[in-house]
This record gives C-alpha cells, sequence and structure tokens, in this order.
C-alpha cells in the first residue's frame, strides 16, 4: 500500500508539471509561435556558453559546500565522486521528487564507506540554509522592484479590499487580519496539542529539521568557507539568470533587479514540480507580464529558454557523470 501511495504522488507531481506546461502554452496561436521562434532566432547566442559555466560553477561550488559539511562526520570524500553524487541527485529529482536526495547519500556511501544514514544530517542543513537564501533573495526582489511589485499588489491585490465606491474597506480588511490571527493561533493550538497525530506529527518535525539546521552550523568547523560558498552558490544562480535576460533582445534593459525577481520566482517553480517542468517556464513568463512584456511570446520564450539551459546542465553533466563514476572508483588506488 505504501509502494502504490508512493508511486501515486510522483505520478501526481509530474502530472502536474505537464499541466503547468500546458498553461504556458495553451493560448499561443500560430503568429505567437513565430514571435516566439523569431525571438529565440535573434537571442544572443553566444551568452549561452557563459550561462551554461557559471550554472556549473554553482554545482561544483556546492559540492565543496557539502564536503564541508561533511567533516564534523569525520568524512572527506573525493572531491569527484561528491561532484557526481550531487549531479546525478539533481537528475533523479527531475524524474522522482526528492529520490534525488536518497540517491546522494546512496552513492558516497557506496563508493567512499560513508553511513548514509549519517548524511541526512547535512542535507537537511543544506537545505535550511538555501531556503534562508530563497528568503533574502525575495527580500531583495522587492527592495530592488519594489515599484513593479506594489503596482501588482495595486492592482491585482488591494482591489480584492475596495468596496463598491472604489474605496479601501476597513471591513474587509479587519476580517481579513481577523482571519490570518485565527489561522494563526489554530495552527499553534494544532501543534501544541496534537503533535501525537501523523500529519501534525510531520509538520513538527519539518520545522524541527529547520532549526536544527539552523543550529547545527555551530558545529562546522569552516565556517567562513560554508558562508562563502553559500552566498557564491546564489551569486552565481544570480549572474546566470540575469545573463539570460540579456540573451533576448526584449529583456536586456532589464537589469538585475529583474533578475533577482526571475530567481525567485523561478525557484519556487523548481520546487512545484520535478525539475520545474512546466511551473518555472509559468511563472517566468507571468511575472515577465509585470515589466510589460508580452506573457505568451516573450515571457514564454524566456521562460523555456533559462529551463531549457538549467535542465540541459543537469541531464549531460549528470549523464557524464553517472558514465564515469564506476571507471573513476575502480582505479582509484
Amino acid at each position: 500500500m505504501k509502494r502504490i501511495t508512493t508511486i501515486l504522488k510522483y505520478l501526481f507531481f509530474f502530472a502536474l508539471g505537464v499541466f503547468f506546461a500546458w498553461l504556458s502554452i495553451k493560448d499561443i496561436n500560430k503568429e505567437r509561435w513565430e514571435h516566439i521562434k523569431d525571438s529565440l532566432a535573434q537571442a544572443k547566442q553566444w551568452l549561452f556558453a557563459p550561462v551554461l559555466i557559471l550554472m556549473l560553477i554553482s554545482h561544483y561550488s556546492r559540492t565543496l559546500r557539502w564536503k564541508i559539511l561533511m567533516e564534523p562526520l569525520g568524512y572527506k570524500p573525493s572531491t569527484f565522486n561528491t561532484f557526481a553524487a550531487v549531479m546525478i541527485g539533481y537528475l533523479v529529482n527531475m524524474g522522482v521528487p526528492r529520490l534525488g536526495e536518497v540517491m546522494k547519500c546512496t552513492i558516497l556511501a557506496r563508493y567512499e564507506k560513508i553511513r548514509a544514514d549519517k548524511l541526512v544530517g547535512t542535507i537537511v542543513l543544506e537545505r535550511t540554509f538555501d531556503l534562508v537564501c530563497l528568503i533574502v533573495v525575495f527580500i531583495f526582489s522587492f527592495i530592488l522592484q519594489r515599484d513593479v511589485i506594489l503596482e501588482y499588489i495595486q492592482t491585482q491585490v488591494i482591489v480584492l479590499f475596495k468596496d463598491n465606491t472604489g474605496h479601501l474597506s476597513i471591513k474587509k480588511l479587519l476580517i481579513t487580519a481577523g482571519i490570518f490571527i485565527v489561522f494563526i493561533l489554530l495552527v499553534y493550538i494544532m501543534l501544541k496539542r496534537f503533535g501525537h497525530i501523523d500529519a501534525v506529527g510531520k509538520i513538527k518535525n519539518v520545522l524541527r529539521n529547520i532549526w536544527h539546521g539552523l543550529s547545527s552550523i555551530r558545529f562546522i568547523k569552516h565556517k567562513g568557507a560554508f558562508i562563502f560558498h553559500t552566498i557564491l552558490i546564489w551569486s552565481l544562480y544570480l549572474a546566470s539568470t540575469t545573463l539570460g535576460l540579456y540573451a533576448l533582445k526584449e529583456t536586456s534593459h532589464l537589469g538585475i533587479g529583474a533578475g533577482l525577481t526571475t530567481l525567485s520566482v523561478g525557484s519556487i517553480g523548481m520546487i512545484f514540480t520535478p525539475g520545474g517542468i512546466g511551473a518555472y517556464p509559468l511563472l517566468v513568463s507571468e511575472l515577465m507580464g509585470l515589466y510589460g512584456l508580452d506573457i505568451d511570446t516573450i515571457g514564454t520564450a524566456l521562460g523555456w529558454l533559462l529551463w531549457s539551459a538549467q535542465t540541459a546542465i543537469t541531464v549531460v553533466v549528470g549523464i557524464i557523470c553517472f558514465a564515469l563514476l564506476s571507471a573513476f572508483n575502480k582505479n582509484r588506488i
């Protein structure tokens, strides 16, 4: 029964990705398809190489950061095996969500004589700091692009709190605030009094793991190097995304601020479906609408372009690492 449930869960997320992919292209007619093709044909193709290189360096930096997390456990795996584990993990995650994390630990357990269960804590710590970094990216996105974001909030969100005369409704604001406060109280009560229920227990475990991950940094031997690689990874994500904007003529003027917002919404898309399929291009295309660009043409072209670049580097490098893994370890002394 548990296996069937797991399979159905994976099929659901894959189907969700396909659904989002369909949403992103369903309204594109023949004329718009031609516009998309023209936009991609006129793209600065020479920028694709540095984009791929930056992403590859970010994966290598993530490899070194993971090695730093393993040092307190007494493990010093080879850089190649660790890099291969990271890339194969990404590759597997594209098909089966979260299985990639298990595969990463399994590969190192096999080739480096490391207990896989002891690596779980390092994965939790990695994900915790990535979550913190994503929140920071969102904050900087709001600071640098507040005019665009506030305009969207004003036109799409605040309108929900206006009355029939077009003025802000105090009554609607108070009701919304009341609902929010009641929701927070209910969550607190559930976590406090109903922890024995499986669903509530899982939520508590997630929150506990996040806190444990943040507090575990005190055990890291090379804290400076860990923080350096964390900042470097996300800086490279930002740089590659911004270069992707420069690749298209229609988005080349948007700059690093738009790169931040694109990285923000794109990261949500990568979390939402396996490998970001469907969700990433859809969210990026919708974001471009905030900058006055056509969602169905320029937005779609940019979304699929950025997603394809990330997917290509994961698939190609992941397969190469998988092919070389056995040979590399066979020749080790």
